[in-house]
């Protein structure tokens, strides 16, 4: 059956326990299959298989439950950025306000006690009576004022038996409000030895979980930051050919086929190909590759890259949501809001959390009222227990820690199509490599010219070359190329025969000259005597050696192989230093392999495999119950791609290899495999420093915030520090994840390259 996924904005979530209402909410509209609320981001996933849940319902069910909701929309990161300062500015200026009340309410309860002088100077002038009454009105504004949100989404929430962190701060300071103000107003209702106020605490409490909420929203700002840096890549304007004259447009309002003029400087606003002109363009936030990539007539770029000195005619070939850059952007986003399995046990616990805590208040004061030396500290402790506890924590630990670390591998060209691959990825334990084009270049290379005695090197590869330009062979390319490249150009050839097994022969300026395999030689009596040692030598090394002969004499071995990547061998050497095995699956055969993986620093190699047989080979190196990821480019290594644990595609590969991945490398450079593992391992590691964080506090403080220290130590916290303690859970957690955006990328070895990796122009030996 056809399902549908719908992804909503929320508002009002301010907790563990709003998510889970939330969640409880949307999952009780019939036909609704499974979803997802996440509090970082502030949306819910949802997939249904049943018309019933339309669209419209799941709003109206969401709604209902308290979390107004609408569609996301392709602008969603932005509106929500643009909420998030907002609301900060909001808090700003609600907790100046809260701050500047309640100091004069906090000195004069406060500073009393601390200097009796000033509570003589007080009972001398205004009154003790007044003072109250001053700390009542102050106090009032600031919990009616700045704190009336708590009340507004916290008293309905508990009405409605579905308490949240607003329920807990509305009860806590409503109930220090209201027995102060009938110690105020109607003394007589209270025994002389509990006739006390704890204004001070109710309103301080309101400034210090404000100031807390304000520091969390800047830094759920920070946390998005890497979206927002994304969406900043997204040009505005485009200046397109229309009748033959520029025309500047929105770039909402391109379409494929579009001739769009890029000047030097500007950003690149869609996908498309080069018809005209050559420049240098930098791919940096793309690709995470540093240097600038020269493009000319034919070459493809991409939106969101920077164009260099030159100006160019691009034709569109991908626009708006189409782009490389939206599509970027839209992996980012569904990463950030994945629900890892580790959150499992969070939305357990945190679903019951807040009528825990109430329950235990109510305790706290049961026991106070019936043990406690005065009445007076029940109330000090049932607070405390109420304004100490934080789903908040709780609820932030897992997904901020996914923002921040999925926004910073995005900036180092790491893409987790699927958020679930951010904790499997940190439990690997070999890593799969495919070999060409993910080890290697993937295009065959000249790399060896070796002559015979008395043979000059430009004839000979002139020569060698107007023959292999004649064939499609990529071997005979790779000839053509490397002779291109030394200033060399192929003349024209007569009777060009090519020898299905063998080589190629024909005619070059009335000579005859022959390339290929040993066998072809023989089969011309050409002698092979002085160059056969260096065909075996090159064959070892896994290159492709040819033999070419003119005129009946052997005049030169040359080699072609598929190089490996400058960075390959660091990339392999990181990912072994964090004590994952490297392997090596290929379809070419063990000698090219093993000269590869020797190269690079692979010692386990299984060559001469099928895509099927890439996927059997996973149960070998799964032994002893071993995670395996798989990094692959070609449509041949979908299916492995598909059946390992992390599926890691090249982003230079095939789309269906990339399809079938769980994380993508927007470069083909191999190093973001061990950028990816690193991100993963960092980012699972935060999570586990945040819920041990958020678990530990409420852990420990809630008996604290209860008095269970003062039988022994005389030790009850003040309401006051209560609430400090409990802003500062939320901001350190959040302070915490924003950490990993410092993790940096894995270098390139700073040592020279090996000399198997340079191209050899030798005579041999006589």
């Amino acid at each position: 059956m056809a399902t549908k996924t719908y992804t909503f904005a929320l508002e009002g979530l301010s907790c563990a326990s709003c998510v889970g209402r939330a969640e409880a909410a949307l999952a009780a509209v019939p036909g609704v299959d499974a979803v997802s609320v996440n509090l970082a981001t502030e949306t819910a996933h949802v997939v249904a298989s049943d018309a019933a849940a339309s669209q419209a319902r799941l709003i109206e069910a969401v709604t209902a439950a308290g979390y107004p909701a609408h569609v996301a929309g392709a602008s969603e990161s932005e509106a929500r950025s643009e909420r998030r300062q907002d609301e900060a500015e909001a808090l700003r200026r609600c907790v100046g306000l809260a701050a500047m009340l309640a100091v004069p309410v906090f000195v004069l309860e406060m500073a009393g006690h601390l200097v009796p002088a000033f509570h003589h100077l007080v009972a001398q002038t205004i009154g003790m009576q007044t003072s109250w009454v001053l700390q009542f009105l102050l106090t009032t504004i600031v919990l009616f004022g700045p704190g009336w949100g708590f009340f507004a989404k916290g008293v309905p929430a508990l009405l409605a038996r579905a308490p949240d962190m607003n329920s807990l701060v509305a009860l806590g300071t409503g109930a220090a409000w209201g027995f102060s103000t009938i110690a105020t107003f109607l003394p007589g209702l209270l025994p002389q030895a509990t006739r006390a106020v704890y204004f001070e605490s109710a309103a301080v409490i309101v400034v210090l979980i404000l100031v807390g909420r304000w520091l969390e929203a800047r830094a759920k700002g920070r946390t998005g930051a890497a979206i927002q840096s994304l969406l900043g890549l997204q040009a505005k304007t485009a200046r397109v050919l229309r009748n033959g004259q520029p025309q500047d447009i929105a770039v909402e309002a391109l379409k494929v086929g579009d001739m769009v003029l890029i000047r030097p400087g500007e950003r690149i606003p869609m996908d498309g190909v080069v018809t005209e002109g050559s420049s240098n363009i930098d791919e940096a936030m793309i690709t995470g590759e540093p240097l600038a990539v020269a493009k000319v007539a034919g070459d493809p770029v991409t939106g969101g890259t920077v164009n260099g000195s030159g100006s160019l005619t691009v034709r569109a070939t991908r626009v708006g949501a189409d782009t490389v850059l939206a599509e970027i952007i839209r992996m980012v986003e569904e990463a950030q809001g994945a629900k890892l399995p580790i959150q499992g046990l969070v939305d357990r616990v945190t679903l019951w959390f807040v009528p825990a805590v109430l329950l235990v208040a109510a305790v706290t004061v049961a026991v106070w009222l019936l043990l406690g030396p005065e009445p007076g500290l029940a109330l000090v402790a049932g607070v405390s227990v109420l304004i100490i506890a934080c789903p908040c924590a709780m609820g932030l630990a897992t997904p901020t820690s996914i923002m921040v670390g999925t926004g910073r591998a995005a900036e180092m060209g790491v893409l987790f199509r699927k958020g679930e691959a951010l904790q499997a990825l940190s439990e690997v334990q070999v890593v799969a490599l495919d070999k060409t084009g993910t080890v290697t270049e993937g295009t065959p290379v000249l790399t060896d010219v070796v002559l015979a005695p008395g043979q000059a090197r430009a004839e000979v590869l002139r020569l060698v070359a107007s023959v292999e330009a004649m064939s499609e062979h990529p071997i005979a390319e790779a000839v053509v190329k490397g002779a291109r490249t030394e200033g060399i150009a192929p003349v024209p050839v007569d009777a060009f025969e090519a020898r299905a097994g063998f080589g190629v022969v024909a005619e070059v300026e009335g000579r005859r000259v022959l390339v290929g395999a040993a066998r072809l030689m023989a089969a011309e009596g050409v002698d092979l005597s002085a160059l056969a040692k260096e065909e075996e030598r090159l064959s070892g090394l896994g290159r492709s050696a040819l033999y070419a002969a003119i005129d009946g004499v052997a005049v030169a071995v040359i080699a072609v192989a598929d190089m490996v990547k400058p960075s390959s061998r660091a990339a392999i050497a990181a990912l072994k230093a964090r004590g994952i095995k490297v392997a090596m699956l290929t379809g070419d055969t063990r000698a090219a392999a093993e000269a590869v993986a020797a190269e690079v620093g692979v010692e386990t190699v299984l060559a001469g495999l099928l895509p099927k047989d890439k996927v059997a080979a996973f149960e070998t190196l799964r032994a002893g119950g071993k995670s395996v990821a798989f990094v692959g480019d070609g449509i041949n290594d979908a299916p492995a791609l598909a059946e390992a644990d992390v599926g890691i595609a090249i982003g230079t590969g095939t789309d269906v290899a990339i399809e079938s991945a769980d994380v993508v490398l927007m470069s083909g450079d191999l190093r973001g495999v061990a950028n990816a593992v690193e991100v993963s391992h960092r980012t699972i590691t935060n999570i586990r420093q945040n819920l041990g964080w958020a678990f530990g506090y409420n852990i420990l403080l809630i008996p604290v915030a209860a008095g269970v220290l003062y039988p022994a130590f005389g030790i009850l916290l003040a309401p006051v520090f209560a609430a400090g303690a409990m802003a500062l859970s939320s901001v350190s957690v959040l302070t915490n994840a924003l950490r990993l955006r410092r993790v940096r990328p894995v270098m390139a070895e700073q040592a020279a390259p090996r000399a198997t990796n340079r191209p050899t122009t030798q005579a041999a030996a006589s």
